[in-house]
C-alpha cells in the first residue's frame, strides 16, 4: 500500500508525540496463550473437590447423557450463574490472559486509523456506528475513541457513536468504568440497549446483549478475541464415518470429565462436515457462521465495513481447542467455569459463510497487518520522544511481543469483510487511461513511503 501523503498526515495527527498508557513491565505470559493447538503440558493443580459449574455439568450429563463440545463450552464461559465470563473473565495480567491491546497503546490507535482510513475511503459519510463484539475490558475501545479525539477536527461534521455488544455483567462494568469513568444509566427493558453512556471524550456508547440488537445503519464492527471464544462442535473422522466429539462423566473417576465419540452420525456431523473435507479431525463453529452472516448482510445493506482479529488458520488445523489459567494452559475439562476456553478461528469457514454478501480480505498474519499500518513509524516516533531507559525497553518489548513472528506475529491474523465496490478484483483491470482512483484498504498492501 501506497502511503499518500495525506494518510501520512493523518497517521501523524492522530498518533501525536507521546504515548499515553504505562506499559506493564513484562509479557512473557502472554506467550503461554500462543500455542496453535492443544500441544503442550497443561497446568496441573492439587484437586480441591468440584467447582459448583463442574456439579451443575454433573448433574446435567447425569439425567441427559453426553453432550457436544459446543454445549460444554456454552455452558462453562457464559451460563448465567457459574460461567467464566460471566463471573470471571480474567483478562490482564492479573487473569488467565493477556490480549494486544493491553500489550501496547499502538495496537489500538493503528485500529482506530484503519476505521479513519475507510472512513475517508468511502467518501467521509456523515455518521457511522463503531461496533464492537466483546470488548474485553474496554481497552481497545479506549485506544481508538483516542485517536478519533485527536481528529475531532476531520470528524467534527460526523455523528459518531459506540455500540458495544457484551453478554458479561462484570466486563460491561470495566467497560463503563474505563470509557465514560462509570457514569452510566440502564435502560428500560423494551429499549433495545441494555445501558447507556457518553465516553469522556462526550461520544455516545449503548450496550447490547446480541448484534441484531444493534440499530442498522453505515456501521464499522470489530471482533477482536471475540470469535475464538464462541463455542464449537468437534469431529472425528473413523472407518464407520465422522462421529461427532461428546463431552461424558468418566467412569472411573464419578467426578471428572472425559471425552468420547458419538456411537452414530449426530445432526451437526450431518451438517456441518462437507463433503470434500480432507482433514481427520475437524472444528466447526456454527456461531460464528451466523454472525458472519450477519455482519455481512448489514455492510451489503448499509454500508460499512468489518475488521476481525484472532487466532486462527485457513482450513489448515485440526484440533485447537484448549483452554488458560493464570496465563499457562489448562485441561478443558479440568474446574469448568475457572479457565478461558478457546479454539482457533477457521477464516476460510467465515469467508464461505459471508455466502458472497461482501469481499474478503485475509487473513493475513498480525506482523504484516501492523507494518502496514505503519507500526514501525509509530514506534520511532514514541522511541525518540521517550526520555528514560525504562520506558524506551517497554516500547521495545512490547512491539516484540506483537510483531515476533514465534510470539504473537504469527499466530494471529486480520480478516476483513467490505463492500465489493470497495475492491478491486484481479478480474476486472482497470484501463490505464482510466482517471478514477479507488483507495487502497489500509493494512491489507504493502506501505510505500513516498
Amino acid at each position: 500500500m501506497v502511503l499518500l501523503p495525506a494518510r501520512r498526515a493523518l497517521l501523524a495527527a492522530a498518533l501525536g508525540p507521546a504515548g499515553r498508557r504505562r506499559l506493564p513491565p513484562h509479557h512473557a505470559s502472554a506467550a503461554a496463550r500462543l500455542s496453535s493447538g492443544v500441544g503442550g503440558e497443561p497446568e496441573t493443580e492439587g484437586r480441591i473437590g468440584p467447582t459448583a459449574m463442574l456439579r451443575h455439568l454433573l448433574l446435567k450429563l447425569r439425567a441427559t447423557g453426553p453432550v457436544t463440545v459446543a454445549e460444554y463450552m456454552r455452558e462453562a464461559l457464559t451460563n448465567p450463574g457459574q460461567g467464566y465470563y460471566t463471573r470471571r473473565g480474567g483478562i490482564g495480567e492479573s487473569g488467565d490472559f493477556i490480549t494486544s491491546p493491553e500489550i501496547s497503546q499502538v495496537f489500538g490507535e493503528l485500529i482506530g486509523i484503519w476505521y479513519i482510513s475507510e472512513w475517508m475511503a468511502t467518501g467521509k459519510p456523515k455518521a457511522f456506528q463503531l461496533v464492537e463484539l466483546g470488548p474485553g475490558r474496554g481497552t481497545l475501545t479506549d485506544d481508538i475513541l483516542r485517536v478519533f479525539k485527536q481528529l475531532a477536527s476531520l470528524l467534527s461534521k460526523c455523528d459518531v457513536s459506540i455500540h458495544l455488544v457484551e453478554v458479561s455483567p462484570k466486563l460491561s462494568e470495566m467497560q463503563a468504568l474505563m470509557l465514560t469513568g462509570g457514569k452510566v444509566q440502564s435502560n428500560p427493558k423494551d429499549d433495545s440497549a441494555y445501558m447507556k453512556g457518553v465516553s469522556k471524550t462526550g461520544i455516545p456508547i449503548f450496550w447490547y446483549r446480541d448484534i441484531q440488537d444493534v440499530p442498522p445503519g453505515y456501521s464499522f464492527y470489530l471482533a477482536h478475541e471475540f470469535f475464538d471464544a464462541l463455542p464449537i462442535h468437534k469431529f472425528q473422522r473413523t472407518e464407520r464415518g465422522w462421529r461427532e466429539v461428546l463431552v461424558d462423566i468418566d467412569p472411573e473417576i464419578p467426578d471428572q470429565l472425559r471425552f468420547v465419540l458419538s456411537p452414530s452420525s449426530t445432526p451437526a456431523t450431518e451438517n456441518f462436515i462437507q463433503p470434500e473435507e480432507t482433514r481427520d479431525h475437524v472444528e466447526v463453529c456454527p456461531e460464528a457462521g451466523v454472525i458472519i452472516q450477519r455482519l455481512a448482510c448489514r455492510i451489503e445493506k448499509d454500508g460499512g465495513a468489518a475488521l476481525v482479529a484472532d487466532y486462527g488458520h485457513d482450513g489448515t488445523k485440526t484440533d485447537t481447542f484448549r483452554g488458560f489459567r493464570n496465563h499457562k494452559l489448562h485441561d478443558v475439562l479440568k474446574d469448568p467455569g475457572t479457565a478461558d476456553l478457546t479454539a482457533d478461528v477457521d477464516f476460510s469457514y467465515l469467508r464461505k459463510m459471508t455466502q458472497g454478501r461482501t469481499a474478503t480480505l485475509g487473513p493475513i498474519k498480525q506482523q504484516e497487518f501492523l507494518k502496514n499500518m505503519g507500526i514501525d513509524l509509530r514506534l520511532q516516533v514514541l522511541l525518540q520522544n521517550s526520555r528514560d531507559t525504562a520506558t524506551r525497553e517497554q516500547l521495545l518489548h512490547s512491539y516484540d511481543m506483537l510483531m515476533n513472528p514465534k510470539k504473537m506475529g504469527d499466530c494471529f491474523n486480520f480478516f476483513a469483510l467490505l463492500p465489493h465496490h470497495r475492491v478491486v478484483h484481479p478480474d476486472k483491470k482497470r484501463k490505464p487511461e482510466s482517471k478514477s482512483s479507488l483507495p487502497p484498504v489500509a493494512g491489507f498492501g504493502e506501505l510505500l513511503l513516498m
